[in-house]
């Protein structure tokens, strides 16, 4: 009995990879297919992040901003009802603003913002004009935290506010920062916010 037994455990363990292999053929995967199905799903979840990171914060020319709101405090708004992208916990893409747009020294290209308080941003200033500009935003730029100021994948890592941008030929300075509270604060470039208007206003809500 006892090699009659032995015959028939070897015959068993010899046809068991096949056995595992047909399983795996009917339930139309195997683990590693699997794992390349869960990577899928993973990379999935990664797009749907990059499209959180890469929603656009409209011009206020595009929300729906109360007529006469200038004149309440910028607490009294609130940005789900003026059409603000709903909050994140990754950073939002405030629309580039660029001076001398098209390369009209004194043109730019809009020059109301909108914000959320306690959302992170990030803002490209651009410059397209021949003439040289020194963006201000002192107020507002005391009233956030400010991560980094990145020029041509250079980065500036902050610990405080910085005096201005300056710019003496055409590039693109890119600010990344959290907003604190609400407020109304001005921006302006340095000796062409008057006659030419060079001038606008970020506003940040609740």
């Amino acid at each position: 009995m006892k090699p009659l037994w032995l015959s028939l455990m070897a015959a068993t363990l010899a046809f068991a990879p096949i056995t595992v292999a047909a399983a795996q053929d009917a339930a139309g995967s195997t683990p590693a297919a699997a794992a390349d199905e869960d990577d899928d799903d993973d990379d999935d979840d990664d797009d749907d992040a990059g499209s959180d990171r890469a929603a656009m914060v409209p011009t206020a020319d595009q929300l729906n901003i109360p007529q006469g709101s200038e004149l309440m405090p910028a607490s009294a708004l609130n940005g789900d009802q003026i059409g603000l992208p709903p909050a994140t916990l990754s950073s939002q893409i405030v629309t580039p603003l660029v001076l001398g747009q098209g390369g009209e020294p004194f043109a730019v290209s809009h020059n109301d913002i909108y914000l959320r308080s306690n959302q992170a941003y990030r803002w490209d200033i651009s410059s397209e004009g021949d003439v040289e500009y020194k963006f201000n935003a002192p107020g507002f730029f005391r009233n956030v935290w400010m991560n980094q100021i990145v020029i041509e994948d250079l980065e500036i890592h902050m610990a405080g506010a910085p005096a201005w941008l300056e710019y003496d030929a055409h590039g693109t300075i890119s600010v990344s920062f959290q907003t604190i509270r609400p407020g109304r604060y001005e921006w302006y470039v340095e000796g062409l916010e008057g006659d030419q208007d060079m001038k606008g206003t970020i506003t940040v809500v609740p």
